[in-house]
């Protein structure tokens, strides 16, 4: 008896994408001739048969979407799903939450059950460990399904979908130009692993002032936070060196560095400044208050459900990804004062 086989067991044994073998399935012009016959002698032997139900459901609206975000406690992300919520709700959706946790095993899995058709369109910020792993093919097989797909914040360049994204780099430079406008020389960065290309690109803005002050990039007081290790530990490095200022890529790792500087004896802003990501209540409420880089959640999470709702709703249309890019705010608080 042959085995039962799917779209993704036809790609990997002819080392080709998802895409390419759903395409060659309903005999597209986009895909060669020999390569499709290949697939379809494949398919043809092993008897395959689309899952007829699966897409019976998927063709019936549900008025649900599908949302994963990484993290459950983060104020960014509860601001997010307050923008998507208040979207949904005034086109007659309603929202199905999941959180991967950061794992790209439970990333996957939310998004073989939403895609089930239990939603119409489904919208990621991706997994850290997605972003480590590099291994898309989860998303791959969304597009290759047209099923509606929207990423925001922590994006997958390499996936045709919509996209909607903060202005990492110019937040980035914002938040240096501040501190070096109030003349500190000496800032540490407490920063996200490379893979995770939201502190990436905010690394990129803080270079970018500093060369702009002719001030050499010090990797001895840029940390990349593990977050499997101790977060405290980690930002301690830095208050070894002769530092005056932080930025940090979030507002926890703010508050921990302001945490560590006060265990130091050191006065905030006099000895040493501080500069957030995320305008949150930990920012606010902080004593002193903490100066930050405000991201607009609430209109990242409206752009992202009207992009998703606007490919649901007219399916017919020729489709071609939008990017949409959202400017970042300084709030400026007690944190930081000019010297």
């Amino acid at each position: 008896m042959k085995q039962k086989i799917t779209i993704k067991t036809i790609a990997k044994e002819l080392g080709v994408s998802t895409s390419t073998v759903s395409k060659a399935l309903k005999d597209s012009h986009e895909i060669s001739k020999e390569t499709k016959e290949r697939i379809q002698a494949y398919a043809n032997h092993y008897n395959y048969k689309p899952n007829h139900l699966a897409l019976q459901l998927r063709n019936q609206k549900t008025k649900v979407i599908g949302v994963i975000l990484p993290k459950i406690v983060h104020h960014f992300f509860s601001t997010v799903i307050k923008g998507i919520e208040d979207g949904a709700n005034k086109k007659g959706y309603n929202l199905m939450v999941c959180f991967s946790n950061e794992s790209y095993k439970k990333e996957v899995e939310n998004l073989k059950v939403l895609s089930n058709g239990s939603v119409d369109g489904i919208i990621v910020s991706v997994a850290s460990e997605t972003l480590k792993n590099k291994d898309f093919s989860h998303f791959s097989g969304l597009i290759s399904e047209e099923i509606p797909l929207v990423l925001f914040d922590r994006v997958i360049n390499d996936i045709l979908c919509d996209k909607v994204v903060v202005d990492d780099v110019g937040a980035g430079y914002k938040a240096t130009q501040h501190l070096l406008e109030n003349g500190r020389k000496k800032i540490a960065l407490i920063t996200t692993p490379d893979h995770v290309n939201v502190g990436l690109l905010r690394r990129q803005g803080y270079e970018k002032a500093l060369i702009e002050s002719y001030i050499k990039a010090d990797n001895d007081i840029i940390v990349k936070i593990d977050e499997k290790q101790s977060i405290t530990q980690q930002i301690e490095k830095v208050f070894d060196h002769d530092i005056d200022a932080v930025f940090a890529v979030n507002e926890i790792y703010a508050a921990k560095s302001m945490r560590i500087a006060k265990k130091r004896g050191l006065k905030i802003p006099e000895d040493i400044a501080i500069i957030g990501f995320t305008d949150g209540l930990i920012s606010e409420y902080s004593s002193p208050s903490i100066t930050t880089i405000a991201q607009h959640g609430f209109t990242m999470g409206k752009q992202a459900v009207e992009l998703l709702i606007e490919r649901i709703e007219n399916e017919t249309e020729e489709f071609k990804p939008k990017k949409i890019v959202i400017s970042s705010d300084l709030k400026v608080r007690e944190s930081t004062k000019t010297l």
